[in-house]
Order: C-alpha cells, then structure tokens, then sequence
C-alpha cells in the first residue's frame, strides 16, 4: 500500500475490544483510521488510549468522531467527509442478558444503527467495503456445529436484532450491489474484553482472589458451551473478508468447545486454585431464554482466505488471567492456598 495514497478505514465501535484491535491493525497496514466515538461526560477511550496519547497517531493517521448509530444525519455526514474505503460496524449494545432489560434499546442500537449506516453509504454513493459484525448468538437453540448454512433461532433481544442486521446487510449487497459482508463471529475474547462478559469476569476474579483482593466470585449457568477464540486474531478475520473479490458471509470460530466450567478450571488452575472453593451461584445471571451450545465451523472461511485461528481456549484463559495478574499487581507469595 502505497504511503502516499493510504486506504481509509471508518470503524464504529472503535473504543471496545475488538474496535481497539482493529484499529491497531488496520493503522499497522498504513491505512488512515476514522472512528465514531459517543459522547460522553467521561473520557471512554480507555483501550485505545495507547494510541490516542500518541502525537504521531491521533490527528495523523487515527481521528475520532463523536457520533451514534442512532443518528443517520450524522452518520450520513460523516460517510461523506471521510470518505472511507473500508467501513467496519462494529458498534452495538453487545451484552446478550443486558439485551433482556434493555431490548428496545438493544434493537434500536444493534439493529436499526446498522441499517442507518448502510443507507448513509448507499444514499451517499459512497463505494466503500462494508463489514457488518454478526454473532453466533443469532443460532441460538440452533444445534451444532453452527456454519454458514445453520438456520438462526436467536434467543435473545441482542440474537434477535443481530439477525436484522445480517439479513439487512445482505439485502442491500443484493438490491444495491453493494460490497456488504457479514462476520459471523463466534465468542472472542481477551484481556481487553468488558469485566462483565463471563469470561473476562472469570479471569479477573481469579487474579483478584490470588492476590488476595477478592473472596468470592458469582455466576449463573456453568454448563453453556461455548467456542472461544482469541480477538485480535479475529479482526484479523474481519479484514481478510473485505480484501475479498467478492462479498460472501463467513463463521469465524475455532471449532472447540468447552463449558464455562472450562473456562473456570483453566483460569483458576493456571494460579494454583481450586476454583470450587471460590465460586457461587446467584440466579440473578441466569438469562431468561439460555443457549446451550455454541461451536462453529470455521472452514468456509479458511479455504475462501487461508484464515486459521491460532490460540485456543486453554492458552487464551492464561492470556488472560496473567494480564489481569498484572493488572491488580498480585503476587503468588501474596494468594490463598487451593
């Protein structure tokens, strides 16, 4: 790519996990990087604060944008000045059992904030590559493995507004001819992931009893099963699929599976700790539809693009659990004996 004419690149959701890494990315691959930011009476740049302190990045190669998926005048604003080459949609209300308390918000945000921002590149003329971030909680009751063929049985206000979404980004890719792609990503994680998200709230209170700042840890249903793959190698993914002839749908996953007792043994076991000792149950996180079982099938993906995920669930809860050892600066010497 040439540094004299770089391709540009519009994320929204730039200032969650997988927007922070995709912004690294794409800023790695000389693009520049517009990202869409909500207003906020406090700063929530957090993940990308590494670059955004950078003189060399912020207003260089990275700008950011206040704006909302539910404002399509902005949207459509925005498209137009920056003209991007690529857009990623990565923006949603992302939390599946917030989704139950919140649906019309939810709906609003993750369903219709995709449709304004397709009309904003078609109405605008724009010829950018459009990615549109699909989940894997649009399979839902769904058996698996779940690939590209699987009906969706969404379980969930979130499942429910992602399949709009999906089923929106193909229509305007058929009816516009529009370069439209939806990543059906099965759950990624990492130390970058929101403290509320299971797995991350796993690793965290392990590190935290470890070092002796925390007693107990509760959860809702150990037995989902899930497959968890590493974030930045899925952005990885999500830019492999705009670099396409063509536009197409693809799963992204590692084809595992393991329940989230799992994920407690190798996070607790990785410090030493029986995790028995620690973790209760509290129905307060159960949802009030649940999934069972998500695994999917990634080979569509990888013989379309050479894609391969790398790091599997047991290494991805050390990742983890060593960043958020490090984050509370605990100590083994300083831990409760298992």
């Amino acid at each position: 790519m040439s540094s004299t004419n770089p391709k540009v690149a519009l994320v929204t959701g730039i200032t969650g996990q997988d927007g922070s890494y995709l912004a690294e990315l794409l800023l790695s691959k000389g693009y520049t990087v517009h990202g869409i930011v909500r207003r906020s009476s406090t700063e929530n740049t957090e993940r990308i604060d590494h670059l955004v302190s950078d003189p060399q990045i912020l207003g260089q190669r990275l700008f950011l944008h206040y704006g909302d998926l539910s404002d399509s005048s902005r949207l459509m604003s925005l498209v137009d000045s920056i003209g991007p080459d690529e857009v990623y949609n990565l923006a949603a209300q992302s939390h599946v059992r917030v989704s139950f308390d919140e649906p019309e918000f939810t709906g609003n945000t993750t369903g219709l904030g995709s449709t304004r921002l397709l009309e904003a590149l078609r109405s605008t003329g724009s010829a950018a590559r459009y990615y549109q971030a699909s989940s894997s909680e649009m399979f839902g009751a769904s058996a698996p493995p779940q690939n590209e063929e699987t009906p969706f049985y969404p379980r969930s206000p979130y499942g429910a507004a992602k399949v709009y979404s999906y089923w929106m980004t193909k229509n305007y890719r058929e009816s516009y001819n529009m370069f439209a792609t939806n990543g059906i990503l099965f759950n990624h994680e990492s130390p970058r992931r929101g403290s509320t998200f299971v797995t991350r709230k796993i690793s965290l209170a392990a590190a935290r009893i470890k070092a002796g700042l925390q007693d107990k840890l509760f959860l809702g249903n150990l037995e989902a099963v899930r497959d968890w793959g590493y974030a930045p190698e899925y952005v990885e993914a999500m830019w492999r699929m705009l670099q396409a002839d063509e536009p197409a749908d693809f799963v992204v996953a590692t084809g595992t599976s393991y329940s989230v007792r799992d994920f407690l043994d190798f996070c607790f076991g990785h410090l030493d700790l029986e995790w028995q000792r620690f973790v209760e149950f509290d129905a307060q996180f159960v949802r009030p539809a649940e999934v069972d079982s998500l695994i999917g099938d990634p080979s569509r993906i990888s013989q379309a693009t050479g894609w391969e995920p790398q790091v599997l669930p047991p290494e991805l809860a050390k990742i983890m659990v060593d960043a958020d050892l490090a984050l509370v600066g605990g100590s083994p010497a300083e831990a409760p004996r298992a």
